[in-house]
């Protein structure tokens, strides 16, 4: 295990690229996707099923985890990884995301963001602080700087305030970042990445970029898409946003997304990515599979004996035919959500290990083509 956080791009097809990321508990392989972990569970799944699927990383919330059960509670019961039985890295995000789209009541200062709670009203402060602190009680492998996330469309000049609030803020999450390792609420290979803003434009985008390089953070992230401006809008501003980020740290888009999502913002650069789309998705029904995107309400697969996807790793994919996972489906079972999430899951990682060996191989484009072909379908008949 390494004992310091480190970044090695090992090969290269394009601007795509391959690599690893070393931390104290294990190395991420890059293009990586993160399951979503909000509450302290990858929902529907054991620790045992996301790491078996080929999961190296993991993503927990800050948000969720402050107000329940407490970041301090946490602690005092052996850190995040302890506390659910997973003992690979995790990254957590800030908070910021989750006060934007699930508090009752929120106020943006400059000291931080004032909200309610969505659970019971309670009233809350969350700084660049105080998001510090609580990754730091959580011991995730690789925090977040806290920022303000805001939807799309968005008038510019609103765009232009979060972006520089979030410059700001980025100043005052590394500052409390180094309070945090000097008092050892950090330890050795811990790292913070910085979050890019501005939404859509292109030139606060590299404004922000710009910035943020010069502070001098062990990675990037890019925020605040997949909030409303749609793929193509996403794409176009990914690709003038990258070339900005040094070429040796690792480049991180949060909340995305569809497989076209990945394969694309992989030919563009991005090492990391996470979304809650496969288990969310499994829990209300639809399969991500070689064949595309199966709705498993629809009707057509009531007397489909095939199996979900025959050349799944998965072993549930393999196992149960579409017309049993239908029936879990239709009669609200849990056992249907358990095992589409699972598939769901096993296919994202497959697909992101399919990603890193056709950039080793230096085939990229030819396999992205051939992929989206297969996977990439018009949409279904609609639920009877």
């Amino acid at each position: 295990m390494a004992e310091t956080f480190d970044f090695r791009v090992l090969a290269k097809d394009g601007k795509a690229r391959c690599g690893e990321i070393s931390t104290p508990r294990g190395v991420i392989r890059t293009p990586a996707f993160m399951p979503v972990g909000t509450v302290g569970t990858v929902k529907a799944l054991y620790p045992e099923q996301v790491r078996d699927a080929g999961a190296d990383i993991i993503l927990g919330n800050t948000y969720h985890l402050m107000l329940r059960p407490g970041a301090e509670r946490v602690a005092k019961l052996g850190g995040l990884h302890k506390f659910m039985g997973w003992n690979g890295p995790i990254l957590t995000d800030s908070g910021g995301f989750q006060v934007m789209s699930l508090a009752k009541i929120r106020k943006i200062t400059e000291e931080g963001a004032a909200f309610q709670s969505h659970l019971d009203g309670s009233r809350h402060m969350l700084s660049p602080e105080r998001s510090i602190e609580i990754q730091s009680l959580l011991g995730a492998d690789i925090q977040m700087q806290f920022d303000e996330c805001i939807e799309l469309p968005a008038a510019p000049s609103e765009v232009d305030r979060a972006m520089q609030l979030s410059l700001r803020w980025a100043e005052r999450s590394k500052r409390a970042f180094e309070v945090q390792r000097a008092s050892g609420g950090v330890g050795p290979g811990q790292a913070l990445f910085a979050i890019v803003q501005g939404g859509t434009d292109i030139a606060l985008r590299q404004r922000s970029a710009e910035a943020l390089v010069a502070m001098d953070f062990p990675g990037y992230a890019i925020g605040g898409l997949a909030v409303g401006e749609g793929h193509e809008a996403m794409i176009s501003t990914l690709a003038e946003t990258l070339p900005a980020l040094p070429a040796d740290k690792p480049r991180y888009l949060m909340g995305v997304g569809t497989p076209l999502d990945l394969i694309e913002s992989v030919r563009l650069g991005v090492d990391m990515f996470d979304c809650v789309m496969p288990t969310r998705n499994g829990r209300h029904g639809h399969a991500f599979t070689w064949d595309g995107e199966l709705n498993m309400r629809n009707a057509r697969f009531a007397d489909d004996a095939s199996p979900l996807d025959a050349q799944s790793s998965c072993p549930a994919a393999r196992q149960y035919s579409r017309a049993y996972l239908h029936h879990l489906i239709k009669s609200g079972e849990y056992l249907g959500a358990m095992i589409l999430s699972w598939a769901n899951t096993v296919f994202y990682q497959d697909l992101m290990a399919a990603m890193r060996e056709a950039i080793s191989a230096g085939n990229f484009e030819e396999w992205a083509a051939a992929t989206k072909a297969r996977i990439i379908k018009p949409p279904a008949a609609p639920e009877r």
